[in-house]
């Protein structure tokens, strides 16, 4: 069965919740995206000195400004299930652009996602209960609560995916009875 609703059959706009939690998404993402960037530019960020050798090297410093740009990158896709550039691929992305978007080519990787960002970070919230030898107790603290808002990430992506998967399905079924 296909919950893709014929171009006829309008989607119900989505509600203001999933709107907000869509947008908050990108918010909860920046904090640890901002103090990665600020030890790419080279302050300690909470380390000790010796803790934050490993980090002053190119590689380390690529790493941490790719893992901050894609997370953010991923975080906004997250909008798109509550934005028309998630019905309608935009016209300026080639070959695919002004084509409409199949409802399970959004929802499938988002719950996905969902589903593994919540695993990644479940553990976040006992942050203060693991040992972090290289950190200083002021930075301990700081990133902790920095890192605090990626526990959100997964459940938040879900909520808005099953409010994407929702809107689809009403419109099918209205295609169906109509």
């Amino acid at each position: 069965m296909s919950i893709h609703p014929t171009p006829a059959t309008p989607l119900a706009a989505p509600p203001r919740w999933a709107v907000w939690a869509a947008h908050l998404v990108t918010l909860v993402v920046l904090p640890s995206g901002v103090w990665r960037i600020v030890m790419v530019i080279g302050f300690p960020a909470g380390y000790t000195e010796t803790g934050f050798e490993p980090f002053e090297t190119l590689g380390a410093k690529v790493w941490m400004l790719t893992l901050s740009v894609l997370s953010e990158l991923v975080a906004f896709l997250t909008i798109g299930l509550v934005r028309q550039w998630g019905e309608i691929v935009p016209r300026w992305i080639p070959l695919v652009g002004g084509r409409r978007v199949r409802p399970v080519a959004a929802i499938v990787p988002a719950a996905l996602g969902a589903a593994t960002l919540t695993l990644i970070w479940a553990n976040v919230p006992w942050w203060w209960t693991y040992p972090h030898e290289n950190m200083t107790p002021a930075g301990n603290l700081i990133v902790g609560i920095l890192y605090q808002p990626l526990f959100l990430w997964g459940p938040l992506t879900a909520a808005v995916t099953i409010s994407y998967y929702r809107r689809h399905r009403a419109a099918q079924r209205r295609t169906s009875a109509g």
